[in-house]
């Protein structure tokens, strides 16, 4: 198995971007039509976070949900420099050379948002970031996402407490650290915090990392262009301080992540699963059930 995904991987990532965009636009519909759960937490997702059912950002977001995965073995198996040559405009890039001006360590949040590997890629050109590694679930994709994630400045931490530990050791060095906090954590790793309108359990691992002494959090997405026309990657400041007690701060970013989503909602992966329940957790507050 690990040799076919192998074999996969490398033959699509000979494939011009376009091509693979093109594929993967048909492969997210084969992929809708197939699993009635996906294509039901699909839509329910995307009438909570909108407030309706629009048929065309469906289709939009069914495409581009395909596009994200196959454009990965692109992004992790092609130099390094023809990848990051695929971002055609960068907005907000002062705000890391700000920070690092100033002394200050930078926590970059990111949402499952369009082409959301590609961030990690092009700050690492700033200097050296550690990035929260979760294994996938298929142990035939692990060496793929290590070897593609882990290359030039970027260095991987894994979910547990020694990666942790790194993410801290990172930041107090005055390095930068990348998440995405739109998951779902297990027991014990998190709050149930308000994610448009609906409970959901949120990491608390960005939040206590946004306290560390010195930290600037800095909100990051890229943007999927049409056609593989390439990428446009965009850095903020939060719109509202990540500041207060522990549910709070997840609230706030659970906000902000709201925002890039909503700036581009078409390319968010609606098919994750982000409201569940994970074993052993209660039900949020006043909910009977969930």
């Amino acid at each position: 198995m690990t040799f076919l995904v192998n074999l996969s991987f490398r033959i699509l990532a000979g494939l011009p971007l376009s091509w693979l965009h093109r594929l993967g636009g048909w492969a997210g519909w084969a992929i809708w039509r197939c699993s009635p759960s996906y294509r039901r937490r699909l839509e329910d997702n995307l009438a909570q976070a909108t407030g309706r059912r629009d048929a065309t950002l469906r289709d939009a977001a069914v495409a581009e949900a395909g596009r994200q995965a196959l454009e990965l073995p692109f992004v992790w198996l092609r130099p390094q420099d023809e990848v990051l040559g695929r971002i055609v405009r960068v907005e907000g890039q002062e705000l890391i050379a700000w920070a690092q001006a100033e002394g200050a360590s930078v926590l970059l949040l990111t949402a499952h948002l369009g082409c959301f590997e590609m961030c990690a890629q092009y700050c690492s050109t700033h200097g050296p970031i550690t990035v929260l590694f979760r294994p996938p679930r298929k142990t035939a994709l692990r060496p793929l996402m290590e070897a593609g994630r882990a290359r030039g400045a970027i260095r991987v931490a894994p979910a547990d407490v020694s990666g942790v530990r790194r993410l801290v050791k990172a930041l107090r060095s005055g390095e930068m650290v990348g998440m995405l906090p739109d998951q779902a954590p297990a027991e014990g790793e998190g709050v149930w915090a308000p994610f448009f309108g609906r409970p959901a359990w949120t990491m608390t691992l960005a939040a206590r990392l946004s306290e560390v002494k010195g930290v600037k959090v800095v909100m990051v997405w890229t943007e999927r262009l049409p056609h593989g026309a390439g990428y446009v990657l965009r850095l903020s400041e939060p719109v509202e301080p990540i500041a207060g007690s522990l549910e709070e701060r997840c609230a706030a970013i659970n906000r902000e992540i709201e925002r890039l989503v909503l700036a581009c909602p078409a390319q968010y992966l609606w098919g994750y699963n982000r409201y569940k329940r994970p074993s052993g957790v209660p039900l949020p507050p006043g909910d009977a059930q969930c």
